[in-house]
């Protein structure tokens, strides 16, 4: 009996041990490739048109900013987000979001 409680207790320990290597494998390569499409983005983009490619990071660093101030402000009593400000604080949580995971993740890819 303890036999198998034992085997059972290994075959689990194996079985997760092997999906959290393949989860961090599949997340390594997802911010391997995400890197590499930003990157490339960035080098189309500056070959297109260099002063578009300045006023688009400017734009888009604008509404960050005004994502981030809304976002970490006391909120208003009685208001709500809406238009341009619940639109800038989601590009900010998405733009956060993507940032730690490229830090968590990214950090060890060799592809650059």
């Amino acid at each position: 009996m303890g036999v198998r409680r034992a085997a059972k207790g290994f075959a689990e320990f194996l079985v997760e041990t092997v999906g959290e290597a393949v989860a961090e494998a599949l997340l390594g390569a997802l911010a391997c490739a995400l890197l590499l499409c930003l990157g490339f983005l960035l080098h189309l983009s500056w070959s297109f048109s260099p002063r578009s490619t300045v006023l688009g990071l400017g734009v888009l660093s604008l509404l960050l900013a005004y994502g981030g101030w809304r976002t970490f402000r006391d909120p208003v009593e009685g208001g709500r987000r809406r238009g341009i400000a619940a639109v800038t604080t989601a590009f900010f949580t998405l733009t956060a979001t993507t940032a730690v995971f490229l830090l968590v993740h990214g950090t060890g890819c060799d592809c650059l």
